[in-house]
């Protein structure tokens, strides 16, 4: 089935084809490294993983552009407030840079943990300033930008469309917009390209306008256009992108260079917690070290990713986050039944249940889909080196590391019994060996009640964590 993926800019399905070949050019917004990203931001990332391996599974080539935000990101997307990264410095008494270096190498940690493939090119803003500065030069040239004694704006008002992602009724929200931010502004919806630092500012550079930093917008459009051209195929970010960011990212661009950037724009839904919204105030933004105090493993949160599809909301609760990671321990003991297994399946189910699972990634990344297949596979009745081999070739899209159960079973294992388990296991223990079977079952399910499954084998007792 040919690939078909979901534009925001056209609002429907169309069959992919790349502008050059068989390289797909992708850019996709990345973090904002002034604190800790929690599972709601890594709901995009899992998303841009799976567009990754699906596009890699079709047999194209990968040139995925990344940005690092480590300035110009200000609290709020209208222009207001302080620059994210400078608050957080003041917060923690760092300095900004000392804030970025941590909060990136924690993002890449946590992409690791989530089997999460990284991006051939990864572009810190601060490393790409005269980029920026270069761009912001032409806007002006081309008349689609002014100066204030604030900095430089961008001027909606040159554009033949604005804005072109959203449905927003933009004549009507100017009208009822706030105009007192800055009255040298020409229009209310003008957005900052360049800032020009307060004296006590600590990131900022020489510039033709004094010392002074970027604004958000203008980093994506300015590297986008260095490593991927005026063009290119694909753009990815969540939906609270689209109002704001990206569509001043098409219109920076179309400023530049008479263009819209990507011929594609994907984008993620939220997160949800309990039935409502992920914020900090609400103290529900879990990280993935948190989870893990749950005993929830980073890749049961990528499972259950897969539990809707992209282009929903989805639901967090730490009892569904639960339910996948035990779905998870299921896969992976249901995929070590087929290993090494003598059992023959025909080569036609085979390719039956292939062109399935290509028709549901390709159907604009139906993971729920994809999942529904994956278990079929795990419960046949027969079990077969095959049937393995296919769940590998799966995981190539899946990014659930399945080849390593066997690790992940014996790690699970090896857990530390509180002093109260251990004493009632050598009591159990004893028991058995007097053959006071009573006891032993009375020892078993008083265990059961303190959250802890007792199996019996020809191998000895084993004791695992529900």
């Amino acid at each position: 089935m040919q690939l078909k993926l979901y534009n925001t800019l056209t609002r429907k399905k169309e069959e992919f084809e790349p502008l050059d070949g068989k390289e797909v050019r992708i850019y996709s917004c990345g973090p904002t490294v002034y604190s800790y990203a929690h599972i709601g931001n890594f709901r995009a990332y899992v998303f841009m993983d799976n567009l990754r391996r699906v596009l890699k599974y079709n047999g194209y080539k990968l040139k995925h552009v990344m940005n690092i935000t480590d300035v110009g990101h200000l609290e709020s997307d209208a222009d207001e407030g302080e620059d994210k990264m400078e608050k957080a410095a003041r917060k923690e008494n760092k300095n900004p840079y000392e804030i970025a270096n941590y909060y990136t190498e924690i993002f890449f940690r946590d992409m690791g943990r989530l089997n999460i493939g990284k991006p051939e090119i990864i572009a810190k803003a601060t490393e790409h300033i005269s980029e920026m500065l270069e761009f912001v030069k032409k806007l002006l040239e081309n008349g689609y930008a002014y100066e204030t004694s604030r900095g430089i704006y961008f001027d909606i008002s040159k554009l033949d469309r604005y804005p072109v992602l959203s449905n927003r009724n933009i004549d009507d929200q100017i009208a009822g917009a706030r105009v007192d931010v800055d009255t040298e502004k020409r229009n209310p919806y003008d957005f900052a390209l360049w800032i020009k630092a307060p004296e006590n500012h600590i990131m900022k550079w020489e510039s033709p306008w004094g010392l002074s930093y970027p604004g958000w917008h203008i980093e994506c459009s300015a590297m986008g256009r260095k490593y991927l051209g005026d063009e290119f195929d694909i753009h990815t970010g969540g939906v609270d992108h689209i109002p704001t960011h990206h569509e001043n990212e098409i219109a920076q661009s179309k400023g530049v260079t008479g263009k819209i950037p990507a011929k594609r724009w994907m984008h993620v839904e939220f997160l949800q917690v309990d039935g409502g919204k992920m914020s900090k105030s609400l103290g529900n933004t879990y990280t993935l070290d948190e989870l893990e105090k749950h005993e929830i493993e980073p890749l049961a949160y990528k499972l259950f990713c897969y539990t809707a599809h992209y282009r929903t909301k989805l639901n967090f609760t730490f009892e569904s986050a639960i339910s996948s990671q035990k779905a998870l321990n299921r896969l992976r003991e249901g995929y070590l039944k087929h290993v090494n297994s003598k059992e023959e399946i025909s080569n036609e189910a085979i390719q039956q249940y292939k062109s399935r699972f290509i028709e549901a990634i390709n159907d604009d990344l139906n993971m729920p889909l994809a999942m529904g297949i994956i278990w079929e596979l795990v419960r046949n009745d027969i079990k077969s080196e095959k049937i393995a081999k296919l769940i590998e070739e799966f995981d190539e899209v899946l990014g659930l590391d399945i080849k390593n159960s066997d690790k992940y079973i014996s790690q699970q294992k090896k857990i530390e019994l509180p002093e109260e388990v251990e004493d009632l296991i050598k009591q159990r223990t004893l028991a058995r060996e007097n053959k006071d079977w009573s006891l032993s079952d009375k020892i078993r399910d008083e265990l059961k009640q303190m959250g802890y499954n007792v199996k019996d084998s020809k191998e000895g007792m084993t004791v695992e964590k529900v």
